[in-house]
C-alpha cells in the first residue's frame, strides 16, 4: 500500500503488475453526485487511473469538492501510485458539466468567444475556468474543441466549435490550450480528425461519415490539430466517426491504426495520451462489441479507453484488455508505452499533495470577484449585431412604455448545467400555465420555462407589458396572429434554425407578417421585428430579408441578461461573427459601378509608381510594406508561358489612377492568378477593388482553359496570397475577399524568409553532420542544357509559377543557377532550388531583392520527389548549399521568396532565416468560381 505522497515513476517496480498497468488505461464514468460501490471497485480492484465527470455527477463547487477529494482519497488508500486524473468537459456556452450561481461563472461558448476577436480574451477565459476547475480539484480538462466548422448545415457541433476558418479556430485553439495549462490543468484537444463535416445516414447504429480525403483534412480540418501539438497539447480526442474517401476507408477512426497511429502520430508527430471516443456509443458497441472495441482501440494507438457509464460494461472491457495481452493480441511492449505516456500527462497536473488538498470554496471565493468581472467583459466582446438596417436598436428610441412587446421562442432542452435544471431536477421550479403572471404590468400567455427569465428581464428593463409564448412545428398558428396584430413590436428567438428547420420557416413567415403591418396609424412603416439566434449564427447570417438580427451564441443566463442590455441601449456590443461567416457577408451598402479600363503600359506606368508609392506611404511606420522595391515594371512579366492582363479604374481627366489589378494565366498549370488588387486609400469603400475583381475573374473565366484560380502569385513575388502580418487587415481582407465568392477557409500560410550577415553566418553543426552522412549528390548547374532533366522532375509539382522560373533560371546562365540533388549511382533528380542573383532578368520581379540595402540573392522554388522520405533534411540541404554559393559571391543576405508557412517554417528558422512576409494563398476549382453580382 502507497502511503507516500510522492507519485511513483514509471521505473518502480511497482508498474510489474500487469493488471495495475492496464488500469491506468482506461478513463471511466458512474452515475450518482456521490462514489457508488462500482467506482470504487474499479478504483480499488481494477486499479482505474481516469475518471471522467459530468453534469449528472455534480450539483454544486461544495459538493464537486468532496466528491472528487474522496475520489482520490480512495485511489490512495487503495495504494495507487499516482493519483487519479480527474477529467471533465466544461467548454463553458451551453457545455458545462459544472454549475454553481455563486462560486462558478460562466462564460460565453468557444464561437462565442472567437466572435470577441480577442485572443487575450480566450487566453484569460481558459485561465479563469482552469482556476475554477484546479480549485474543485479537477486536474484535467477536455478541451480545447479543435473542430474547424467546414459544413455549417445539419452539424450538432455548432457553437462548440471557434468557426469555420482553419487558422482562426487554431489561434483560439492555442489561446484556450495556454491559459488551462497556466491555470494547472492538462488539456485534451478534441475531437480527432474532426466533426466539423460530419454526415448523417438517420439511424442511431449508423455513425456518422467524415467524407474529405486526407488532403482536403490537411488543407483545414487538421490545421487546428497540428498546430495544437506544436504547442504542447497533453492529450487527444479521437473520434468514434466514420470515415470513407479515395486511400481512407474506416469504420471507426479511433479504432483504426491508419487514423491514430499514421495520421495522428506519424504524420502529425503527436507523442502524448491519445483517448478513444466513449465505446458504449450505439453504433460501436452494437457493430463491433465492447471487447473488442477495446482490443482495437489499444492496438490502433489509443492510450485510454473511454466507458462513460455502465458498470457490466467497463468490466467487459477490462476483462478483453486482459485478454488480449494474455493472448498476445496486445504486446507489453505497447501497453507500457501508454503507461509512460499517461504517467507523463499526470506528472504534468497533478500530485498526491495538490490531489489531497484541493482549495475547494475558499480559493474560489477570492477569484469571485475579477471572475465576475471578465465574465461581463466577455459577453459584452461577444454578442454580435450583425445587421440593424431599419435602425431599430435600442428598442426604447422606438416604443412608448404602454406598447406591448411580443416575446415568441421555440421550445429547446434546459442546458444540463443551468439554475432552470437544477431547479428541475429538485422539484422547485414547475412550468407555469397559460395566463401565469409575471408580475403586475407582465403576463405569460404561453411558453416553456428555458426562455421564461428572458421574458421578465424584458419587462424589467422597459417597465411595460411583454407577451411571451413558444412556437413548434406547427408554424404560425392564429394565435400567434393575433398577437403580432396586438403587439406594437416583436422578438423572435431561434436556436440551431439551421438544423430546426420549423424554426426558419416560422420566422420569415412572421417577418412576412411584419412587413405588411402599419404602425402608428397612417405612418407607413413595417412592424418592428428582431430575430435573435442563441445559438448558431448560420441561422440568418446571409439572410438579409432579416433586417435586424443579433447573435449571442449561447442561451446561458447570463448571455441572456447581457442581450437584454444590448436590446435596451444600456451596452454597445462589439463582438463580429467568425471565421469565413463573417468574410462572406455582403456589404449592405449600393455598389457602384466603376469603369474599368484595360491597362496602357505606356499611359498607365508613371500613375502606377505614384499609386504604389502612395499606398506603401500609407502603411504603418514600423512595418515593412510588400510593396517595397515595387515599380509598375514589377507586374509586367512579358513572359512567353504567362498570358497577362491587367486593369485600371483611372481619373481621366488628371490620368491619375484609383485602382489597380493584375491577373495572369499561368499555361503550364491552367491557372487562373489574381496577383493584386490596389486602391487608392483615400478611395477605399468605394467599391472600386469589386469593378476591378469584378472585371479580373469575368475575363480569366471567360478564356474557357482555366483550372484553377489563385490569390497571390509567386511570379510576380509581390502578394503570395492574402497579407496577414497586419491581424486587423488580415481579417478584413478575408472577410472581403470571402464577399467576392473566394473560400478563405481553404487558405493555406505562404511566407518569404530572410537570412541576413551571411560573412558572419555558419551553418549548424547538426545541419552540416547529417549532409556529410546523406548519400545524396548536391551540384550547381548553370543553362539549358540540363533543362531536360530538371524540367522533367519539376513536373512532381503543381505549384503555380514553378516551372516558370526554372525556365528562367535555366535562360540567364549568367545570373542564375539550379541546385540540383541527386542518387549517385543513379542519376536520379531527387530535389532542386533555383538561384537567382539581383542582376537577373527576371529579379524586377522580386521586389524583395531590393527590400534592404544589402547585396541579397533569392534561393526559389524548391522542388523535393515525393519519393524522398526526409522532406526537410534534404530541403535543408539544397538551401545551405545555395547558401554557400551565395557567399561566395560576396552576397549580404539571401531570400527564400515563397515559403509553406505550416510545413518547412521551423526548419529554415533553425538555419537562421526569419520571416520577411506572411500570407495566406487562396485557390480554388475554376466551376467554383463565379463573377460576384
Amino acid at each position: 500500500m502507497n502511503n507516500s505522497l510522492t507519485p511513483v515513476s514509471m521505473e518502480s517496480s511497482v508498474w510489474d503488475d500487469m493488471d495495475r498497468v492496464m488500469g491506468q488505461m482506461f478513463i471511466m464514468g458512474f452515475d450518482g453526485t456521490e462514489v457508488t460501490p462500482q467506482i470504487k471497485i474499479l478504483i480499488e480492484k481494477h486499479h482505474l487511473g481516469t475518471i471522467l465527470l459530468t453534469a449528472k455527477n455534480l450539483k454544486s463547487a461544495e459538493q464537486t469538492t468532496k466528491l472528487v477529494l474522496h475520489l482520490q482519497t480512495i485511489a490512495h488508500e487503495a495504494g495507487h501510485p499516482v493519483p487519479l486524473a480527474i477529467g471533465l468537459d466544461q467548454e463553458n456556452g451551453g457545455v458545462n458539466s459544472l454549475f454553481d450561481e455563486t462560486y462558478i461563472r460562466q462564460f460565453p461558448s468557444a464561437m462565442g468567444v472567437a466572435a470577441t476577436g480577442s485572443t487575450d480574451m480566450a487566453y484569460n477565459i481558459a485561465k479563469a475556468t482552469g482556476q475554477e476547475l484546479s480549485a474543485v480539484g479537477i486536474n484535467w480538462i477536455m478541451g480545447p474543441c479543435l473542430d474547424v466548422l467546414t459544413n455549417v448545415k445539419n452539424q450538432p457541433l455548432g457553437v462548440r466549435s471557434m468557426g469555420d476558418d482553419p487558422e482562426e479556430v487554431s489561434k483560439f485553439g492555442v489561446a484556450f490550450m495556454k491559459g488551462f495549462k497556466d491555470a494547472g490543468l492538462a488539456t485534451c484537444g478534441k475531437h480527432f480528425p474532426s466533426y466539423g463535416n460530419l454526415e448523417f445516414l438517420g439511424s442511431s447504429l449508423d455513425v456518422p461519415i467524415i467524407t474529405d480525403s486526407l488532403e482536403q483534412l490537411s488543407l483545414s480540418a487538421l490545421v487546428p490539430f497540428r498546430n495544437a501539438i506544436s504547442h504542447g497539447v497533453d492529450g487527444m480526442m479521437v473520434g468514434g466517426c466514420a470515415m470513407s474517401s479515395a486511400g481512407v476507408n474506416v469504420m471507426h477512426a479511433c479504432l483504426s491504426e491508419q487514423v491514430v497511429n499514421n495520421l495522428l502520430r506519424d504524420d502529425l508527430g503527436f507523442d502524448g495520451v491519445v483517448m478513444s471516443e466513449c465505446l458504449e456509443m450505439e453504433a460501436l458497441s452494437q457493430n463491433i462489441g465492447v471487447g473488442g472495441g477495446t482490443v482495437m482501440a489499444v492496438n490502433a494507438g489509443c492510450d485510454l479507453v473511454l466507458l462513460c457509464r455502465l458498470f457490466s460494461v467497463q468490466q467487459e472491457a477490462i476483462k478483453y484488455l486482459k485478454l488480449g495481452y494474455e493472448d498476445g493480441a496486445i504486446s507489453g511492449e505497447r501497453i507500457r508505452k501508454s503507461l509512460k505516456r499517461v504517467l507523463d500527462l499526470k506528472a504534468t497536473c497533478t500530485s498526491w499533495d495538490k490531489a489531497l488538498n484541493p482549495p475547494g470554496i475558499s480559493s474560489l471565493s477570492t477569484l469571485q470577484p475579477s471572475h465576475t468581472k471578465l465574465s461581463a467583459e466577455a459577453y459584452s466582446a461577444s454578442i454580435t449585431v450583425v445587421r440593424d438596417k431599419d435602425r431599430l436598436l435600442p428598442l426604447s428610441h422606438i416604443l412608448d412604455s404602454e406598447e406591448e412587446i411580443l416575446l415568441l421562442t421555440p421550445l429547446v432542452k434546459p442546458l444540463p448545467a443551468s439554475a432552470l435544471s437544477k431547479g428541475l431536477a429538485a422539484g422547485s421550479i414547475v412550468s407555469p400555465g397559460i395566463g401565469t403572471p409575471w408580475g403586475k404590468n407582465v403576463s405569460l400567455l404561453s411558453g416553456e420555462n428555458v426562455f421564461r427569465e428572458l421574458g421578465r428581464s424584458i419587462a424589467r428593463k422597459r417597465k411595460g407589458r411583454v407577451l411571451h409564448t413558444s412556437y413548434t412545428g406547427h408554424g404560425v398558428r392564429p394565435s400567434h396572429e393575433n398577437l403580432i396584430n396586438r403587439s406594437s413590436a416583436i422578438i423572435v428567438v431561434t436556436a440551431e434554425a439551421n438544423r430546426n428547420l420549423y424554426q426558419n420557416g416560422f420566422t420569415k413567415h412572421a417577418a412576412m407578417i411584419c412587413k405588411s403591418q402599419l404602425v402608428r396609424g397612417t405612418e407607413r412603416r413595417e412592424k418592428p421585428m428582431v430575430v435573435v439566434s442563441v445559438s448558431s449564427p448560420y441561422d440568418f447570417a446571409l439572410d438579409t430579408s432579416i433586417g435586424t438580427y443579433i447573435c449571442t451564441y449561447d442561451f446561458t443566463e447570463t448571455a441572456l441578461q447581457t442581450l437584454v442590455e444590448v436590446l435596451f441601449g444600456d451596452l454597445s456590443p462589439t463582438g463580429g461573427l467568425p471565421g469565413t461567416l463573417s468574410h462572406n457577408q455582403r456589404h449592405q451598402h449600393t455598389k457602384q459601378q466603376w469603369l474599368v479600363e484595360t491597362f496602357d503600359e505606356d499611359r498607365d506606368a508613371k500613375p502606377l509608381d505614384d499609386l504604389l508609392q502612395t499606398i506603401e506611404q500609407e502603411g504603418p511606420v514600423n512595418q515593412r510594406s510588400e510593396l517595397f522595391g515595387c515599380s509598375s515594371s514589377t507586374f509586367l512579366l512579358h513572359n512567353s508561358g504567362i498570358e497577362e492582363s491587367h486593369y485600371v479604374v483611372r481619373n481621366s481627366s488628371t490620368g491619375s489612377l484609383l485602382g489597380f489589378c493584375c491577373t495572369y494565366f499561368f499555361k503550364s498549370t491552367a491557372t487562373g492568378v489574381v496577383g493584386a488588387i490596389l486602391v487608392d486609400p483615400d478611395r477605399r469603400k468605394l467599391s472600386i477593388g469589386h469593378s476591378l475583381h469584378s472585371r479580373a475573374v469575368r475575363n480569366l473565366l471567360h478564356r474557357g482553359d482555366v483550372k484553377r484560380f489563385q490569390l497571390g502569385s509567386k511570379l510576380p513575388g509581390v502578394f503570395l496570397g492574402i497579407p496577414t502580418d497586419n491581424t486587423v487587415e488580415r481579417k478584413r481582407l478575408r472577410r472581403w475577399f470571402g464577399s467576392m465568392g473566394w473560400n478563405t477557409a481553404l487558405s493555406r500560410p505562404v511566407c518569404s524568409m530572410i537570412l541576413k550577415e551571411l560573412s558572419t553566418w555558419s551553418a549548424p553543426e547538426k545541419i552540416s553532420r547529417s549532409m556529410q552522412h546523406a548519400e545524396v549528390e548536391f551540384e550547381l548547374v548553370h543553362g539549358r542544357q540540363y533543362a531536360g532533366s530538371i524540367i522533367e522532375h519539376i513536373k512532381t509539382s503543381s505549384r503555380q509559377g514553378v516551372t516558370e522560373v526554372y525556365q528562367l533560371a535555366l535562360a540567364d546562365e549568367s545570373s542564375c543557377g539550379v541546385i540540383r540533388a541527386k542518387k549517385p549511382k543513379e542519376g536520379t533528380v531527387l530535389g532542386t532550388v533555383v538561384l537567382c542573383s539581383p542582376g537577373a532578368s527576371w529579379a524586377e520581379a522580386l521586389p524583395a531583392l531590393k527590400d534592404t540595402n544589402d547585396i541579397t540573392w533569392a534561393i526559389s522554388s524548391p522542388v523535393i520527389s515525393p519519393s524522398v522520405g526526409e522532406y526537410s533534411t534534404l530541403l535543408q540541404g539544397l538551401i545551405l548549399l545555395g547558401i554557400r554559393q551565395v557567399k561566395q559571391q560576396q552576397a549580404d543576405a539571401v531570400l527564400l521568396d515563397c515559403v509553406d508557412g505550416d510545413g518547412h517554417f521551423d526548419s529554415l528558422s533553425a538555419m537562421g532565416f526569419t520571416v520577411l512576409h506572411n500570407f495566406e494563398e487562396v485557390s480554388c476549382d475554376a466551376d467554383s468560381m463565379s463573377v460576384p453580382a
